[in-house]
């Protein structure tokens, strides 16, 4: 059997020992008849305590509400990201806002952070369940400058998740975390990839959704205020193709302990599938073990007695009633 009191133990232990007292005391005093009664409320009130101490047993199935959930997004911004090959000549950025925002409407009621990458990595948005905030910030979303960019990593943002997931985690440690990787898999930059893997043991689910084809796409050229009206040239100065590169997204969702799923204008993205063997589960049909409760059988005996005493008063009164007829 486990307890969860509704208050701190001290306190309600404190005021049982002072109700029990007084009861105690009453019955004590009181005559044989009215000793009856009080032994009866002394009953009520060891059953109120116990129903507030809130008692359970085994464990149980129970939904997990997606208020208690952290999702994190996190979202290539990289030149190759404005390649047009999403739903005809889309841009997969395009893609990418539309899948946040469907999954964000089936986490209703979550906190949604955002985390961009490209040559580097920025929180674009703190955890909030201000689903404005997160439309604003998705609607400022565009890719990297070409005259900044560096080389882009898939791996960039693997340092700053990690940190705001274990913040996330430290701050709220009863709240689940859901991470989605939304990129096309290219990579740029020199060098060893950054892992994922430390971030693993953080999140209860979560996906890396691929965008992109094989055949590929061009990619618009975005300045520091917008689209230059060029196109992104190869060493050639011809304009240059990005085609997604799913054995690295394969590799990232392997880091995250999380699936790999390719993205099409044309099917519906889901919210992700939670591994229970994490600790927490949450998603919308998503459960978690808990303990049956057995406070109520308690609260019908506080409930029961309360009724007699109803009954008791009633009794009462009506006996008063005919007592003041008779003496006038």
């Amino acid at each position: 059997m486990t307890f969860d009191p509704i208050m701190p133990a001290p306190l309600l232990l404190l005021a049982a020992a002072a109700l029990l007292a007084w009861a105690g005391y009453c019955a004590f005093r009181a005559d044989r008849r009215a000793r009856l009664r009080w032994l009866g409320r002394i009953a009520m009130v060891a059953a109120l305590v116990v129903a507030l101490a809130r008692p359970g047993i085994g464990q149980v199935s129970a939904e997990v509400a997606d208020e208690s959930v952290d999702v994190l997004f996190v979202v290539d911004t990289s030149a190759s990201i404005a390649a047009q090959d999403w739903d005809g000549e889309a841009s997969r950025l395009d893609g990418v806002v539309e899948d946040i925002g469907e999954l964000a409407a089936q986490h209703a009621g979550a906190r949604y952070s955002v985390v961009t990458f490209g040559s580097y990595a920025v929180q674009r948005l703190p955890f909030t369940t201000d689903a404005t905030a997160l439309g604003n910030a998705l609607d400022r979303l565009q890719p990297e400058s070409v005259q900044n960019a560096q080389g882009s990593s898939i791996g960039a943002a693997a340092p700053l998740v990690e940190e705001v997931l274990d913040g996330a985690r430290r701050d709220y440690p009863d709240r689940v975390r859901v991470v989605y990787y939304l990129g096309d898999g290219e990579q740029t930059a020199a060098g060893e990839i950054e892992s994922f893997a430390d971030s693993a043991e953080l999140i209860q689910g979560g996906a890396v959704l691929g965008y992109g084809t094989e055949a590929g796409g061009r990619m618009p050229e975005y300045g520091e205020f917008g689209p230059t009206g060029s196109f992104v040239k190869d060493r050639n100065y011809e304009d240059a193709v990005s085609r997604i590169d799913e054995g690295n997204l394969e590799a990232v969702a392997e880091e995250l302990d999380v699936p790999y799923a390719p993205r099409s204008a044309d099917a519906p993205v889901e919210a992700a599938e939670v591994d229970a063997s994490r600790g927490q589960s949450l998603d919308s049909s998503s459960t978690q073990l808990t303990t049956f409760p057995l406070y109520w059988v308690f609260a019908l005996v506080v409930l029961g007695w309360l009724l007699l005493e109803g009954w008791f008063l009633g009794r009462a009164a009506n006996e008063l009633r005919s007592a003041r007829e008779m003496i006038e």
